[in-house]
């Protein structure tokens, strides 16, 4: 039995150890036999802590996606940037992650993009939790008059959908053309000058 089976099977390990054989094998060819067989366990000891196949997936992406959604939360919530700023930043963040993602990390981008087509309930946390983010910067700046927006929540949908083409994985074979920046730069501006007061 290898060193790496002696330490304890949790599942932050059993997690970290799928990110390597999904980068190794692919979304569709990876199995739990592969993950287990790295981790040097039965699969039954994998089952123990994911139930299932599609269950290990589902956390391996979630716990991939909840490293963007933490970096976006801290610019969401600084104290003192102005909300025109704020969002402005915030858009950016979210196209230079989205893009980093799937040119550094293109198997488990495919693997996101897998659980997207089956409409998972992880990714339908995580796009709720962006637009969560969206119309808080955007309440904050109806609040201080920098934005306006008769309906905060309607509005933030609106910007995440304007902005769609930038972040929805779709459109991922557009994110690395060389005109891209400009045109990012362009609809930020727009939605930007649409939301002032």
């Amino acid at each position: 039995m290898s060193s790496a089976a002696a330490e304890p099977l949790t599942p932050e390990r059993i997690l970290e150890t799928t990110e390597e054989v999904l980068r190794r094998f692919g979304p569709t060819k990876a199995t739990v036999v592969d993950v287990a067989r790295a981790l040097g366990v039965s699969h039954g000891s994998v089952y123990r802590h994911f139930p299932s196949k599609a269950a290990l997936r589902e956390a391996v992406t979630d716990r991939w996606l909840a490293k963007s959604v933490v970096m976006l939360e801290g610019i969401a919530s600084a104290p003192g940037e102005a909300a025109p700023s704020k969002l402005e930043s915030w858009l950016e963040a979210l196209f230079e992650a989205k893009r980093h993602k799937a040119g550094d990390d293109p198997e488990l981008f495919a693997t996101y993009t897998v659980l997207l087509g089956e409409n998972s309930g992880v990714v339908d946390a995580h796009l709720t939790e962006l637009i969560h983010q969206l119309t808080r910067i955007i309440g904050e700046g109806v609040a201080s008059g920098t934005l306006a927006a008769p309906d905060v929540p309607a509005a933030a949908r609106a910007v995440f959908d304007a902005t769609g083409r930038f972040h929805d994985p779709q459109y991922v074979t557009e994110w690395f053309s060389p005109t891209i920046t400009s045109e990012f730069e362009a609809v930020v501006a727009l939605v930007i000058r649409g939301l002032r007061a």
